[in-house]
């Protein structure tokens, strides 16, 4: 049976401690998996516009001796054909296949035709390759997962793997989340989730600045994501969501005076919308935690796809 890397629904959480540490040791050792994927090949789809993802996976294939091509969804036959048909197609030319497309449902049905694993690079319910590099960086910087960790944003997919992953592994995820992004509920996670007793939905998804305050005093990490989806920050025609989100969101904008006091440290998962979800001056300061986030991607993505190819 292929496995796949989807979300963190069916996942065993001593499987994901397995991944992290892989990727701590491609970290610290690379060449030891300098020839680890020699001969694999990666196909990398794109609905969506990336940098992260794009370059991570590509590096990362490459650094361990594979190879990959990458294409956009709308220069290929993915955007006129079936994606059951086109998928079986270029598993003949891939050991694994990575995409980011816009629909969770467009991921499954991809990976119920495809004969190679697929890897879910990024879709409207779900972002677990951005958790894994989240979850890689708090290893690092705090020695484990226990940790207290404030997401302050969107109820989107980024949180909803943050909630599918960090919880299972013992630590504490709060969420200051009082819009929702409809196409990212997924009530069975929500439901999980909470189930743990380390998941904490500030306010019901309605919180009030004394709670967020009370919470950020006891947090290790605050992070935050854009309020926007990629694809709409910049569509006129989003502009009426656009502000009613700001308008709900702003008073929990990352700022100096919301961390007052507090001695967390602070990540975002990129890209970066100054002046909405966080302040320049606050970026600037925790940009070293920033960046290291952002370069995990690389060296969780090569354990992924060393359990995936290499050992799956």
């Amino acid at each position: 049976m292929v496995q796949h890397f989807i979300d963190f629904n069916a996942v065993n959480p001593e499987f994901l401690k397995y991944i992290l540490a892989r990727a701590l040791d491609i970290k610290k050792n690379p060449g030891n998996y300098a020839d680890a994927l020699a001969g694999k090949r990666l196909y990398l789809l794109f609905q969506k516009t990336s940098t992260r993802t794009a370059l991570s996976f590509a590096s990362g294939i490459r650094d361990m001796g594979g190879d990959y091509f990458l294409q956009k969804w709308d220069d290929s036959n993915f955007a006129v054909g079936e994606i059951r048909d086109e998928v079986r197609y270029v598993a003949r030319h891939c050991d694994a296949v990575v995409a980011r497309l816009k629909h969770n449902a467009d991921i499954n049905l991809m990976a119920q035709y495809s004969p190679v694993p697929v890897i879910n690079g990024c879709c409207d319910t779900y972002h677990p390759c951005q958790a894994m590099a989240d979850l890689l960086t708090v290893r690092e910087l705090f020695g484990g997962y226990d940790v207290k960790l404030v997401y302050i944003g969107v109820r989107n997919n980024v949180l909803n793997s943050l909630m599918g992953s960090l919880p299972f592994l013992g630590g504490e995820l709060y969420a200051v989340s009082p819009v929702v992004n409809q196409p990212s509920v997924d009530a069975a996670l929500y439901a999980a989730a909470l189930k743990t007793g380390r998941f904490h939905d500030i306010g019901g998804g309605n919180p009030t600045p004394v709670e967020v305050e009370k919470v950020l005093k006891e947090a290790d990490i605050v992070y935050t994501d854009t309020w926007v989806d990629m694809e709409f920050i910049n569509d006129p025609a989003y502009e009426k969501t656009k502000r009613e989100r700001m308008e709900k969101m702003l008073p929990f904008q990352v700022n100096e005076a919301l961390l007052k006091g507090s001695k967390a440290v602070v990540m975002h998962d990129m890209p970066i919308h100054t002046g909405y979800e966080i302040t320049r001056e606050v970026v600037e300061k925790h940009i070293e935690t920033i960046l290291r986030q952002a370069e995990n991607r690389k060296y969780a993505q090569q354990a992924v796809l060393l359990s995936l190819i290499a050992e799956g």
